[in-house]
């Protein structure tokens, strides 16, 4: 990457340590700036990704994949991190008490998001844009894609 291509990131310290949430399903516009956050090494998680190995282990019923099961995944991958290690969160949180869980799991841990990436607006939830939009971390996907 070169320090143009990085300079949308600049503003938010060392790459390998930065914490973002991309919200809504990233677009063909939002695949640069998909294509950027991979090559800032960061530790790509989702729901999906985190639920493959759980059913092929054993079966998982439609029901216990529901919210719960979804944040026990995501709080089993929270806990098992450094606290110092980046990541980028897509398609979690989902829901405004994902988001509120989420965010009590960042302060037990003195962590924060440096940023929540809103990919597509049409894609996400309103009441988590919002709620990310209130704490001043809501940005658009153009300001990083460019």
């Amino acid at each position: 990457m070169t320090p143009a291509q990085s300079l949308p990131f600049s503003a938010f310290g060392v790459p390998a340590k930065i914490k973002f949430i991309v919200l809504g399903s990233p677009t063909l516009s939002a695949e640069a700036l998909m294509n950027r956050i991979r090559s800032l090494n960061l530790e790509h998680v989702s729901p999906a990704r985190l639920i493959r190995p759980e059913i092929s282990r054993r079966p998982v019923s439609s029901a216990s994949a529901g919210e719960a099961a979804t944040l026990a995944l995501l709080r089993r991958w929270f806990w098992a991190r450094k606290p110092d290690a980046g990541f980028v969160l897509t398609d979690f949180p989902a829901t405004l008490l994902q988001a509120k869980v989420f965010d009590e799991w960042l302060d037990a841990r003195a962590e924060s998001l440096d940023a929540v990436i809103l990919a597509d607006a049409a894609t996400a939830a309103p009441d988590v844009a919002e709620h990310y939009r209130t704490l001043g971390l809501l940005t658009g996907a153009a300001a990083f894609a460019a």
